[in-house]
């Protein structure tokens, strides 16, 4: 079986409001089912677009969704979680984090009833992944490295994983299974909203990339996509520092960071497969 749950979140009529996200969804899909063959009754999408009120992006409806994604799993299932939106942090008050914060996701409606924070997400649909079920969550939003609170975090530079699991020694891990996380950046940067690589609709920098990369390289490895994400987004901020004065670009236009890789087991990432 393969299942994803896609969630997009404008905060429409909001200051805070973002143009891309639902642009993100649609294109997530149309890469889900046309290169990795997921079925379209397979994938729920939670945006702010759908005329029923069940599949708004609020906070209980990612909640219950984030629960039907894991539901009745099964040995050889590949599960996708993606998120398109707003991510904030907040002070850490278990010991869980070893930079004193959790890292969270934006609901529509989460200055009424709050954020969903990377402990829930990981209890949620990390913890419950029994052996032989792969999860892929690909999140972007600011601050979003760990927010999935996986216990290993890939260090591209150095080609190393390096250890996450919480001062407080709380189980982080999952129930045999597989949970690998691509974040827009870490967890103490801010993701980009931009039309820079369409000319004219508005995507999430990561998200565009990612697609771009895997539709024109057939069976590309974790470390190769980090690399070749890595020099798009090198070869776009060094055209927008050519192109716009400094200081719009501190101010108004910030430079694409880094996505992020971690898991919860460590593997070789230029050996094996990225497949969702």
């Amino acid at each position: 079986m393969k299942r994803a749950l896609l969630c997009g979140v404008t905060y429409r009529d909001k200051t805070y409001s973002l143009k891309g996200t639902v642009n993100d969804v649609k294109r997530m899909k149309v890469l889900l089912m046309q290169r990795f063959g997921y079925r379209r009754d397979c994938i729920r999408i939670l945006t702010e677009t759908g005329s029923e009120s069940d599949f708004s992006p609020t906070k209980k409806n990612i909640q219950e969704s984030l629960k039907w994604l894991v539901e009745g799993s099964e040995s050889g299932d590949s599960l996708v979680f993606y998120f398109s939106g707003h991510g904030l942090r907040q002070p850490d008050f278990n010991d869980d984090e070893k930079d004193g914060f959790d890292e969270t996701i934006c609901p529509v409606d989460f200055m009424q009833e709050g954020m969903i924070l990377d402990n829930e997400i990981n209890s949620t649909i990390v913890r419950p992944l029994k052996k032989g079920i792969t999860l892929h969550a690909i999140v972007d939003a600011c601050h979003s490295g760990t927010v999935l609170d996986l216990e290993y975090v890939y260090d591209l530079p150095k080609d190393i994983w390096i250890d996450n699991k919480p001062p407080s020694k709380a189980d982080k891990s999952t129930s045999g299974g597989l949970a690998i996380c691509l974040s827009a950046c870490g967890d103490d940067e801010m993701a980009s909203d931009t039309s820079a690589f369409t000319g004219k609709d508005m995507t999430g920098a990561m998200t565009f990339i990612l697609i771009h990369v895997v539709e024109n390289v057939p069976e590309i490895t974790y470390g190769s996509l980090l690399d070749q994400m890595h020099e798009v987004i090198e070869q776009v901020n060094y055209k927008r520092c050519l192109t716009v004065p400094c200081l719009r670009i501190l101010l108004g236009h910030r430079k694409i960071e880094n996505p992020m890789l971690s898991s919860s087991q460590e593997f070789p990432v230029y050996s094996k497969k990225f497949l969702l």
